[in-house]
């Protein structure tokens, strides 16, 4: 194409061709909630007690942002798309100075709060919410509430009990730390553009002791290996580690990790942890 038709045919985007509407982006995940009852009632989801900030993920044109804004806390918003950016900032006054351009799952978040506690909201990215639970887990010390909408089978992953094919990593390591509640499910229509899948809320409230009793690394990584070869018994799945012949015939080695609950992980790192810590 030369230089002169491309010029011709080029068109450049302009707010008013989508009637000031932010585009929803494929590569971003982006899928713009427009239902207002709904967003209502995630925001409704937060105590808003035992911290004075919240921090919304993704929040697109703001349309949970808005019930954010009237209740008595400080709300910061965490946005990478910059078409959103310049919306919010354009729409939301009160958000000046409180609008963070960065990608969370890197963002250094004692830049904005420090040492103090927050909770965490949004209507998250499909493509990336586990990464968030992660990072949120990580952060665990500072984060008391964290509440938000997940692709349904993801929300529901994070809350299931044992016994379950759904149980996994996600469900064992949050509800160590949080007590994990599935609140309610979505239908793809409230959403522009609509997902091929229904949405569903959670809320996570962290535990009053939630330090674990055990080493927590330790903790992870048995989890991890357990349910990276779910298939298995802990037996073998876990053979790596070089454990003692006296310790291995022990029940619940013979068990596969989705027969475990979180608090028989903690007691099998317990039992572990004298062998393994050194290894």
């Amino acid at each position: 194409m030369s230089k002169k038709k491309f010029k011709k045919d080029y068109k450049p985007f302009r707010r008013e061709d989508q009637n000031g509407q932010v585009r929803a982006k494929k590569h971003l995940g982006q899928h713009f909630l427009k239902d207002e009852n709904i967003a209502k009632k995630i925001g409704d989801t937060l105590s808003l007690s035992g911290y004075d900030y919240v921090l919304e993920i993704g929040p697109g044109m703001g349309v949970l942002t808005k019930f954010l804004l009237q209740k008595d806390t400080e709300v910061h918003v965490v946005e990478i798309d910059t078409e959103s950016v310049e919306y919010l900032n354009a729409n939301y006054l009160q958000l000046h100075g409180r609008i963070h351009e960065q990608d969370f799952l890197k963002y250094d978040l004692t830049q904005v709060f420090g040492h103090k506690p927050f909770a965490v909201t949004g209507n998250f990215p499909y493509n990336i919410s586990s990464q968030i639970v992660f990072k949120v887990l990580e952060m665990r010390d500072q984060i008391p509430e964290f509440s938000g909408m997940f692709q349904k089978e993801v929300a529901q992953r994070i809350c299931e009990k044992e016994g379950s094919k759904t149980y996994g990593i996600l469900s064992v390591l949050t509800q160590a730390y949080y007590d994990a509640e599935y609140l309610f499910t979505v239908p793809p229509s409230v959403f522009n553009p609509p997902p091929k899948v229904d949405s569903g809320v959670l809320k996570l409230t962290r535990k009053k002791d939630y330090h674990l009793k055990c080493n927590e690394a330790l903790f992870f990584r048995i989890v991890k290996m357990g349910f990276q070869q779910r298939r298995k018994t802990l037996r073998n799945s876990l053979k790596s580690l070089n454990l003692p012949d006296t310790l291995r015939e022990d029940a619940i080695f013979g068990k596969r990790p989705e027969q475990l609950s979180t608090q028989d992980f903690i007691s099998l790192t317990l039992n572990i942890e004298p062998y393994a810590v050194s290894n």
